[in-house]
């Protein structure tokens, strides 16, 4: 048996991986403000257990040969930790791939940052399949992204690389949780969205809210959600230019706000990306959902030999 972890500051997600590297049936849970880990735990142990009901050496996961983590990072793959900044219990440092390997201790752990598991199950399974060079980009709690590159996934020196949500937006001002200054999540977030309305008098509280608002006409949620976009917009064609991309992929939970976040992306992105080489690059929304960076993990536990 082999499973797919994804932990990220929303919800966590597991399942049991198929033949073809795919998640078809995950459990999913809301990330507790406790004991993050031990919600993670509880949910593999049951996926190990479920296979054979009764079976006491499958609910203590001897039968599980390999796990695929994804987790929101930042992530430190050499040290096998991560300290997320939407994790606060996790963010001064936990050591994931020790506290999955204690509980799996016969199976292979695989571990990558949650934008990373996005580039990869996108390419493999959704919107970049055929796709050799692309950016994923995912905006929800906050803002992550992964590189693909010749094919294959680029992870960088420390497992970091594609992180866009801590490059500078432009016009950028606010202080980010990571200690920067106008970082792009203090921009194109959910919640960051949302604190730019709030404080310009708009009375919703969820980025759902911002969305049902700005498609019924509201003007302060239209102008948050157009700030959003445009800076999500600069940011790929600022991207595309770097990595020479011909694909970028944007998905995560606030993506889904639809064209008030989408039209003013799209726009942005083509007014910036005016290099010859940047002509065929294509913006497009991720096809896996919330089940992207799942499949990512799924596709390191589910591949012989290991994803590198």
């Amino acid at each position: 048996m082999r499973l797919a972890l994804d932990v990220g500051g929303t919800k966590i997600a597991a399942g049991i991986v198929s033949d073809d590297a795919t998640v078809p049936h995950p459990r999913v849970v809301r990330t507790p403000p406790r004991d993050v880990w031990g919600a993670a735990e509880d949910l593999l142990r049951a996926l190990a257990g479920s296979g054979l009901a009764g079976d006491r050496r499958a609910a203590d996961g001897a039968d599980v040969e390999a796990v695929g983590v994804s987790c929101a990072g930042p992530v430190d793959l050499v040290a096998g930790t991560v300290a997320p900044i939407n994790i606060p219990e996790w963010s001064g440092g936990f050591a994931l791939r020790t506290a999955v390997r204690t509980s799996f201790p016969g199976a292979s752990v695989r571990m990558v940052a949650d934008g990373a598991a996005i580039a990869l199950g996108e390419h493999r399974h959704g919107a970049g399949r055929g796709v050799d060079d692309l950016l994923a980009l995912v905006t929800s709690t906050g803002v992550g992204g992964g590189i693909v590159l010749g094919g294959r996934l680029v992870p960088g020196r420390t497992g970091n690389a594609g992180h866009i949500g801590h490059v500078v937006a432009v016009g950028g001002t606010e202080q980010c949780a990571c200690g920067g200054i106008g970082c792009l999540e203090t921009v194109a977030s959910g919640p960051a969205a949302v604190r730019w309305a709030t404080a310009r008098g708009w009375s919703g509280r969820t980025g759902v809210d911002l969305a049902r608002d700005a498609g019924a006409g509201d003007p302060v949620a239209s102008a948050a959600l157009a700030r959003a976009g445009t800076a999500l917009g600069e940011a790929v064609a600022s991207a595309a230019a770097l990595l020479d991309v011909e694909l970028a992929v944007v998905g995560g939970g606030f993506s889904a706000a639809g064209a008030p976040l989408w039209n003013p992306l799209i726009a942005a992105a083509r007014r910036h990306a005016r290099l010859s080489f940047l002509a065929e690059l294509q913006v497009v929304p991720a096809q896996l959902g919330s089940a992207a960076s799942l499949a990512g993990a799924a596709t390191l536990a589910g591949e012989d030999p290991p994803v590198p």
